[in-house]
């Protein structure tokens, strides 16, 4: 039985960050999918936040919803992989549940920022990293403006702080210009193929 274990094969983490409407969130969704139907398990990691639940999204599922207090303990008993505080609100990856899954054999797919991403390089070198940039700044905005969910003023803070991930994609192992959704996904699904 011991023997059997060790020879199981060890999950691979993967971060994946693009600015807010970068279509990072639906690439990694098409991408499991698409993993799985190749017989692959890949799981999407469920972060963290404080932020409050939109419309349709559920604890546990999208994101462990908690309370600046709950997150901030969290932070000093060291159970993050990675956290970060972004548009005033905190967001993180739980180490101990990653580690689960990665032992399991299960790839683990990390949705997070630029600075999420700084740590896990720091913690965990072997991850592979990719960041998926917009096609233009102007079809950024659009895609903001079309999702209808935020005033002018959350808009414009989204733009500014797509500048400064921008600013950060080159330390990413990997780069994909999300311009057609497909072609992404096929880009995308390529350095997981080649990554095993």
């Amino acid at each position: 039985m011991a023997q059997a274990q060790s020879d199981k094969r060890r999950g691979r983490l993967y971060v994946i960050s693009a600015p807010s409407g970068g279509g990072k969130t639906s690439l990694t969704r098409a991408l499991i999918e698409r993993l799985a139907e190749r017989g692959r398990t890949a799981r999407f990691s469920v972060s963290y936040t404080t932020r409050a639940a939109r419309a349709g999204e559920a604890d546990g599922v999208d994101y462990h919803f908690v309370s600046g207090e709950t997150f901030e303990a969290m932070i000093e008993r060291g159970e993050f992989l990675e956290h970060a505080r972004v548009f005033d609100r905190y967001y993180g990856t739980s180490a101990a549940e990653t580690e689960r899954w990665l032992s399991a054999g299960q790839d683990v797919v990390l949705d997070i920022d630029w600075q999420g991403a700084a740590q896990v390089r720091e913690r965990a070198p072997q991850a592979v990293t990719i960041f998926i940039r917009p096609p233009s700044r102007e079809e950024l905005e659009r895609r903001l403006r079309t999702r209808a969910s935020e005033d002018e003023n959350a808009i414009a803070r989204r733009l500014a702080e797509a500048d400064d991930e921008l600013a950060h994609a080159g330390d990413y192992d990997y780069q994909i210009v999300n311009d057609r959704f497909e072609r992404a996904l096929d880009a995308l699904t390529a350095i997981f193929e080649r990554s095993v």
